[in-house]
């Protein structure tokens, strides 16, 4: 079987219906809510369905920029569409909004770039159908999400990308997400 056939099958039965199961309004309804985060403008915008209705500005990223892939440690922010997928309200960044990063688009752009080896991919695949969420400890790394400077220095973050790869807020911006989005919230990060 053909790894893109594989993609699809697995995607199919173990991504779809936890995915379903946790939006309350299909992919793109009009007035769904959802973030895009805009790397080059260092700004996350809140929408409902096509309208802005909030934008944080600045925003601080990964170190090293966003990029479609990456690997742990590089300090990058992994760009591509994802869902809000867990909340840790007692985060040493004040309110961590944890994203369904690897997604498997993301698995298999890895496996096809040679960063990921078959078994690496297949485990991935294995582990998401078992739990229903990605692993947090590939090599594509993990632990990616929204949160809040917490007792972090909030003039660091008005002018450099300091994360190891998450998108930071400040923490009232955090508490305003907390109001706003769910699980399966739909974050764009380009």
């Amino acid at each position: 079987m053909s790894h893109l056939k594989k993609f699809l099958l697995v995607w199919i039965l173990a991504i779809m219906p936890t995915l379903s199961a946790q939006a309350t309004l299909p992919p793109h309804a009009p007035d769904e809510l959802w973030l895009l985060v805009d790397d080059k403008a260092s700004t996350l915008y809140i929408y409902r369905g096509e309208q802005e209705i909030e934008r944080f500005f600045p925003i601080s990223l990964g170190q090293r920029g966003a990029a479609p892939i990456r690997v742990r440690g590089d300090k990058k922010t992994p760009t591509g569409e994802f869902r809000i997928n867990w909340v840790n309200l007692d985060s040493r960044f004040h309110i961590f909004l944890g994203l369904n990063y690897p997604t498997p688009w993301h698995a298999l752009d890895a496996l096809n770039a040679g960063i990921m080896t078959q078994q690496e991919y297949d485990d991935y695949f294995s582990y998401l159908r078992r739990y229903g969420k990605p692993p947090q400890d590939t090599v594509l790394g993990g632990d990616i999400g929204i949160h809040g400077i917490g007792k972090g220095d909030p003039s660091i973050h008005q002018r450099f990308h300091w994360t190891e790869g998450c998108v930071a807020v400040t923490n009232e911006q955090i508490e305003r997400l907390m109001e706003l989005v769910e699980i399966g919230t739909r974050v764009v990060i380009r």
